[in-house]
């Protein structure tokens, strides 16, 4: 098994499929990519068992073919060191040892028994959809970052694909704030609903190009995602989303529009004098300013800031969590925010005054008890 191959699209790729490697795994062979020679493609995976990254690269000067599974840390640190270089890769198929040789020098160390390395399960028949690689790495950026990191509901630790006949739903939760963002564009034409967990979302976000065409098979268990030189497939979070659509207020009179970055960096500010316990920051509402107020009482700090708005509705102060707040303007978007509410005790919608066209993205945030 020989081949040569290009040493930067070698460390792309690598770098790429890496993502799915955990820095600690139960089995030692998950520390390894799995290398496939077929003709003049190499096909490159990674696994953790529950997520299956693969890379193909066409490359030159093959002889033989064959499989190995080459230690993943070491092959990163030597691709980096190498760089542009070109680079001939060589298996001797009876000891185990690979060579690897550049301009300047070469590199020996041994691979491992190919099948010693899991495979993945069988692809599922199931439906099939065809996206956009810009409208899935967008809808992934409006949502991931609002999953839940606790295990104690796992259903709350993904986004939630919610696909209708005329339109997709995206949803992530964590119980303190939810994201809802609805492409229009897109007519599925059949129905199905999934939870994706948070880890290959993220991947396929670090990964999809824009100008990509993203191919999904919808099976039972999970889904397979394929888009340039690479594929990933990955397990469902079992469980029953819970309605969305019921926890988003229907009607809160009062609205509030801002300048977005100025209403974001104005809550960055004040959250540094935050208590480290709650995070919560003050919003009191009057006509033609909103006046952000944080303190920490265990320190004796505060602060205090106004932001100009448009405000129509009742003077109301209402509590929210910095730290969820500034996530929630960061990745709105836009150039100025929406906050629609009713009183104090009730979500607040924020929502980009302007949307964008063929979405809807709409962001609740529970609101904080203030004590005066």
């Amino acid at each position: 098994m020989k081949f040569n191959i290009d040493g930067k699209l070698f460390q792309q790729q690598l770098t790429a499929v890496n993502k799915v490697i955990n820095s600690k795994n139960a089995l030692s062979i998950l520390d390894n990519f799995l290398f496939e020679l077929n003709g003049s493609e190499l096909t490159i995976t990674g696994s953790d068992q529950e997520n299956v990254v693969t890379a193909h690269i066409e490359v030159l000067d093959t002889d033989g073919y064959g499989s190995v599974a080459v230690p993943a840390k070491t092959l990163l640190e030597i691709t980096k060191e190498i760089n542009n270089q070109p680079v001939t890769f060589s298996l001797n198929d009876t000891t185990g040892e690979i060579d690897m040789e550049f301009l300047n020098g070469k590199f020996r160390f041994m691979g491992i028994n190919a099948d010693e390395f899991p495979r993945g399960e069988e692809s599922e028949e199931g439906l099939s959809l065809v996206l956009p690689g810009a409208i899935v790495l967008k809808a992934i950026e409006k949502t991931v970052y609002a999953v839940s990191q606790e295990n104690i509901r796992p259903i709350m630790t993904g986004i939630y694909w919610d696909i209708q006949e005329e339109d997709i739903v995206f949803v992530a939760s964590d119980t303190h704030k939810l994201v809802r963002y609805t492409v229009k564009d897109i007519k599925p034409g059949f129905s199905r609903g999934f939870i994706m967990p948070s880890k290959p979302a993220n991947i396929l976000k670090g990964i999809i190009g824009k100008e990509d065409t993203v191919t999904i098979k919808i099976g039972e268990k999970g889904a397979s995602f394929s888009f340039g030189d690479f594929s990933l497939t990955c397990r469902f979070i079992k469980g029953n989303y819970p309605n969305y659509n019921r926890v988003i207020p229907a009607d809160n009179p009062f609205s509030v529009v801002a300048d977005r970055q100025s209403m974001l960096n104005a809550m960055r500010r004040v959250a540094i004098f935050a208590s480290k316990a709650s995070n919560l920051v003050k919003m009191e509402l009057r006509d033609g300013y909103i006046r952000l107020a944080a303190q920490d009482l265990d320190y004796g700090t505060s602060a205090e800031e106004k932001v100009l708005c448009d405000y129509r509705g009742n003077d109301m102060t209402i509590g929210f969590n910095s730290v969820f707040t500034v996530e929630i303007l960061n990745n709105m978007g836009g150039e100025s925010a929406v906050i629609k509410l009713s009183d104090p005790a009730r979500p607040g919608v924020f929502l980009p005054l302007e949307q964008e066209p063929g979405t809807e993205l709409v962001t609740i945030q529970m609101p904080m008890q203030v004590i005066d």
